[in-house]
């Protein structure tokens, strides 16, 4: 079969998309925190045949810039934040075949948990879940979590690669074929195939048994979005479907054969993952109908919408430092979190020592610089261009404003992408593993010996 494109719904639980200013848009609708609001997402995305419909998440709002959420409120800057897996719960009951991703921290919830919770999703919606694994990001989600600050970078990667053994472990705790429920003999599951995981480790313990059996497709999809080279690593471990947020065509081969390497130095199939990379697109019937929309989607962003996300995405106040003065070296190596905003502003600045202005200008943060406006054929021309040169596996579609850009989005480019045999025109089943082409994994089998190199 010729390979095809994954497409992916970028989402927030809140009152705007990514883009913080999306809420400003006049046609954006205003109930953000109801049902229906998402549903209507789901019945779209489901219409252009997404694969998934994916939602970022934060346990804080933004409040590192100035150490205030004053101007996080004031301005709407990601300011609410619901629960993403209730949401998406509300929106697979408005769907079939879309795929149910959200994030949630190994940082801040224990393994059992999080298994429990997205083992429950997975049952819900048929075989439908998958869960973005996140170490977290700042001291604000610390302080929430009842904790004093934030884990240091590499040692939450750590961390989390225990975590991830408890949670597999417990979704490979039911075999297959566990359930009986015979009402006459009484027998409801086969106690022999369901065992205890006693897992005593460094970081965690938990004993078991777990209490959800498998999914159709097994067990959650897992998503990963490590820019650092720890979290690269992290990520050929671990991640079946990889977000990734490359700006050009050669950051963006560099990072996918980075990525396709840790998978086979970590002992697996590098073909059973799907890099998938974010773009704004902005399209029209025609160039000069996209060229308009974006004319009044440039006018949305405000300079706090950057400065607020940037000290929230690398755990820095960028308010004590003037917009013009050089960031130290000792303050560049202080910071946490996004740290591939960090490494993306001193590669493409050129600049050992950036300016808070330069991390405005480089990072794109809160910003519509890199979208991609254009009527169909400029648009699809973009993705195939990158699909082709094996620069993604797909794409990861952030949103404008809500619902209309994934209205425009489907209305416009899915049916040229399928013209040219790029995208799919139908789901090829009902789980998201049969839907991306993933295997469904046998119980233990993540459980790989590394290699020395990829082979």
């Amino acid at each position: 079969m010729t390979r095809q494109m994954a497409l992916v719904g970028f989402l927030q639980a809140q009152n705007c998309t990514n883009l913080p200013s999306s809420w400003r848009h006049p046609e954006s609708r205003d109930d953000s925190m109801s049902a229906d609001y998402y549903q209507e997402i789901a019945r779209i995305l489901e219409s252009g045949k997404f694969h998934m419909a994916f939602f970022d998440d934060r346990l804080a709002m933004p409040d590192r810039y100035g150490n205030d959420h004053a101007h996080t409120v004031e301005y709407g800057i990601r300011c609410v934040k619901m629960d993403p897996i209730v949401v998406l719960t509300m929106m697979g009951a408005a769907s079939e075949k879309l795929g149910l991703a959200s994030t949630c921290s190994t940082t801040y919830y224990e393994p059992f948990d999080v298994a429990r919770r997205f083992a429950t999703l997975d049952l819900m919606s048929g075989g439908r879940a998958a869960w973005n694994v996140v170490t977290s990001v700042n001291d604000g989600e610390a302080l929430n979590m009842g904790k004093d600050a934030h884990l240091e970078h590499d040692l939450r990667y750590d961390r989390a690669d225990e975590f991830m053994e408890v949670v597999l472990g417990h979704w490979d705790s039911w075999e297959d074929g566990s359930l009986i429920i015979d009402k006459k003999s009484g027998r409801f599951a086969d106690p022999t195939k369901v065992k205890r995981l006693d897992h005593r480790g460094k970081f965690f313990k938990s004993r078991g048994p777990f209490t959800v059996p498998r999914s159709p497709q097994g067990h959650p999809v897992i998503i990963q979005a490590g820019a650092s080279g720890r979290g690269q690593r992290f990520a050929g471990r671990w991640g079946e479907v990889i977000f990734t947020a490359a700006r050009n065509l050669n950051n963006a081969k560099q990072g996918y054969e980075a990525i396709k390497t840790e998978a086979a130095k970590a002992g697996r199939d590098p073909d059973q993952m799907f890099l998938c990379n974010l773009i704004t697109p902005v399209p029209g019937a025609t160039k000069a109908e996209a060229e308009d929309k974006m004319a009044l989607i440039e006018k949305l962003p405000l300079e706090i919408d950057a400065l607020s996300l940037l000290a929230e995405g690398l755990n820095f106040d960028f308010a004590a430092k003037g917009i013009d003065e050089p960031l130290t070296t000792e303050e560049l190596q202080g910071m946490q979190g996004m740290l591939g905003i960090r490494d993306g502003v001193l590669r493409t600045s050129g600049k050992p020592n950036p300016t808070t202005r330069d991390f405005i200008t480089f990072s794109g943060r809160g910003q519509t610089q890199d979208a991609i406006v254009g009527g169909p054929k400029e648009i699809a021309d973009r993705l195939e261009e990158m699909f082709v040169a094996r620069g993604c596996d797909g794409f990861v579609i952030a949103a404008t404003y809500v619902p209309g850009s994934y209205a425009d989005f489907v209305r416009h480019v899915v049916p040229e992408l399928q013209r040219r045999g790029l995208f799919h025109t139908d789901y090829a089943g009902k789980t998201l593993r049969e839907n991306l082409g993933l295997k469904r994994p046998a119980a233990g089998e993540w459980k790989l010996q590394p290699q020395a190199a990829a082979e």
